[in-house]
């Protein structure tokens, strides 16, 4: 296959995630060798290539301090006094997907409660990863790297909306990863189908197939059900493939795919610390490029919900007035805390008949018992919780029960979701599931799909199913042609002007202009929802400016969520961003009229604009008809 000429020569993709985060990178001299970010300080021993805990330490005075592992170290060995003045923040990926009107300003609080821009969060955790990958890269790298030589992919879920994805763009900027002037050093990629361009190059020992037990005359070895010893087969492999830190990746497709002879698509569920996100795919043969056959979808049922249910319970013993101001009063205790839960929601396993210990930090103790003058114990007996009982070590022990009670919410949001997208026309028949994603590691969630989607699908783990997504976005980077076709999220169009006709038009769109009657607020569609879109396949449309030496011309974006609208005042419409075609910059300004008689070229000015939703991201272009010149045309889906 001839490579196509690539003016990077490295690519660097960072996975960006709600719970952790990492990056990879590989040279394109040797596109088969991914290599994964180094260990850094922190972290759990004998683990080589784990993500770092998204969280980040900002001082009193906004300046970076740290971030991950050392993050939370710092934060934990900050006096309580001192550390109410300091910024701490996790999770705050977030607040991204479940802000409606996020822009430039949106703020993001953290566990003390000080607010800053949430754009500065972010461009101080790319800014970290910047510096950390290219020390990283320069040290495996025999030649000088000069900067514009790197490309940069930052993944992102697919559920999220273009504003959000223009968000991270704006981040990236702020950090220096790249100038506005270079916008195409950085792709943003889509996780699951990240996941999915890696899955696509598996082989058979790289998986686990849940609905495969290897038998013992049909039991296992000692005796207990067959499903297990998968789940232990799975455990090892992953506590193997952790100590490795460079992969090699098969060219062309997987034999996977030629062992199963069951067609090429499949699903691909995306289950990660914030989000669920599913996308559908079809490998296309021979080329092994893939297409979307259904729109991405998913929603906010990542791990996190687990993690939520736990400070819901704790709120439910000891009160939500308490454990608000213990977060405010003692906000690094807390962070402790919520570690100590993840650690052992990690280990929670179905069948698992012991309780799990959750040690609670001793100023949470004093905390209660001065604000409310009773132990934690006398709390929890008059709680009535069955399942949660107080150990003689000062440790919360919680039943399986539990454990079962606080998965239970997040885990039926994401099989119900599963099989809601399998009941759609377009995905009736497929066989296949992908789990990917950090949360694919739990067993809790792995025995549930096998349980509730095991008799219609094949439910496949990739072994290192942490860094599916991490491994797929260098992938893209080295050659983001293999999504070929892609399903519009929503309908997108502008509002136009069309000739009236009576008895088809409502009456209260009528405009009289020249003596002549318009319907105004007509949808003039760019594309629908859930339309195919191939790569490169473009939306043109002219747009003549309305008067003389016009600066700029600006189109207000509509979109919805269905297709069966026909004016932008319907329900469900709303403006969710603008292009703007830089008239000034490219000389179509029109001169005065003095020039020619009567104006008449300015009559004819026509600005042709070339919009892209075949991409990750809306793209437009524009070209000055008369001239030949192309016009600085942008989108915005931030400031609306």
């Amino acid at each position: 296959v001839p490579r196509v000429a690539c003016p990077f020569s490295v690519v660097v993709a960072i996975d960006f995630g709600t719970t952790s985060s990492g990056y990879a990178f590989s040279f394109t001299e040797d596109p088969e060798t991914i290599h994964m970010m180094r260990r850094w300080e922190g972290g759990d021993p004998g683990v080589a290539n784990q993500k770092s805990p998204t969280c980040l330490l900002l001082t009193p005075d906004l300046r970076f301090h740290s971030f991950g592992f050392a993050a939370r170290d710092s934060y934990h060995d900050l006096d309580p006094e001192e550390a109410r003045h300091w910024l701490y923040f996790d999770k705050f990926k977030m607040k991204i997907h479940s802000t409606s009107d996020l822009t430039m300003e949106t703020e993001l609080e953290s566990v003390s409660g000080r607010r800053v821009r949430a754009i500065e969060v972010f461009a101080h955790a790319l800014r970290f990863f910047r510096e950390h990958a290219l020390k990283e890269v320069k040290d495996q790298s025999f030649s000088v790297l000069e900067g514009n030589e790197v490309r940069w992919v930052i993944t992102v879920p697919a559920v999220w909306r273009q504003p959000a994805k223009q968000f991270m763009r704006e981040a990236a900027y702020l950090a220096g990863l790249m100038t506005p002037d270079s916008p195409e050093q950085l792709l943003i990629a889509l996780e699951p189908e990240a996941a999915s361009i890696y899955c696509r190059k598996l082989r058979l020992h790289q998986v686990i197939d849940l609905s495969q037990p290897p038998l013992t005359n049909g039991l296992d070895v000692d005796g207990s059900r067959p499903f297990d010893s998968s789940f232990r087969q799975a455990r090892e492999q992953l506590r193997r493939a952790r100590h490795s830190r460079t992969f090699l990746v098969e060219s062309g497709t997987g034999e996977l795919w030629s062992e199963m002879q069951t067609g090429d698509r499949y699903i691909v569920a995306d289950c990660g610390g914030g989000t669920v996100d599913l996308t559908v795919h079809q490998i296309e043969q021979p080329q092994g490029t893939l297409k979307e056959l259904y729109k991405a979808s998913g929603g906010p049922y990542g791990a996190v919900g687990v993690d939520l249910a736990f400070e819901a319970m704790l709120c439910q013993i000891f009160g939500a007035d308490f454990i608000e101001s213990f977060k405010a009063k003692r906000p690094a205790a807390w962070v402790d805390l919520t570690i100590a839960f993840e650690a052992r929601k990690r280990t929670a396993a179905p069948g698992r008949a012991n309780s799990l210990n959750i040690s609670l930090p001793f100023s949470f103790i004093d905390f209660y018992k001065r604000h409310r003058g009773q132990s934690v114990e006398t709390a929890l007996r008059k709680s009535n919780m069955n399942f949660i009982k107080w150990s003689s070590q000062g440790m919360l022990r919680l039943s399986a029960e539990a454990m079962n009670e606080l998965f239970q919410p997040t885990i039926n949001n994401i099989i119900k979701h599963i099989e809601n997208l399998m009941q759609k026309e377009e995905v009736k028949g497929v066989r296949f599931l992908f789990l990917v994603g950090g949360f694919a590691e739990s067993p809790m969630l792995q025995r549930a799909a096998q349980n509730a989607l095991g008799r219609n699908c094949r439910i496949i783990i990739p072994h290192d199913v942490g860094l599916t997504i991490l491994k797929g976005a260098v992938l893209f980077g080295l050659d983001p042609t293999v999504v070929r076709v892609r399903r519009c999220p929503l309908t997108y169009g502008v509002g136009v002007l069309n000739r009236f006709v009576e008895g088809r038009h409502p009456r209260d769109k009528l405009l009289i202009k020249d003596g002549r009657e318009w319907c105004t607020d007509i949808l003039d569609r760019f594309v629908s929802v859930d339309q195919s879109v191939a790569l490169g396949e473009v939306v043109r449309r002219s747009y003549t400016p309305a008067r003389m030496g016009q600066r700029k011309i600006i189109i207000n974006i509509y979109c919805s969520d269905t297709d069966d609208i026909t004016y932008i005042t319907n329900p469900g419409v709303r403006k969710c961003g603008a292009i703007t075609l830089d008239l000034l910059e490219s000389g179509a300004v029109a001169a005065s009229a003095g020039d020619n008689d009567k104006g008449s070229v300015f009559e004819r000015r026509e600005i042709r604009t070339t919009m892209q939703f075949g991409d990750t991201e809306i793209k437009v272009t524009a070209v000055d008809v008369a001239t030949g010149r192309l016009v600085r045309a942008s989108i915005d889906f931030l400031s609306n």
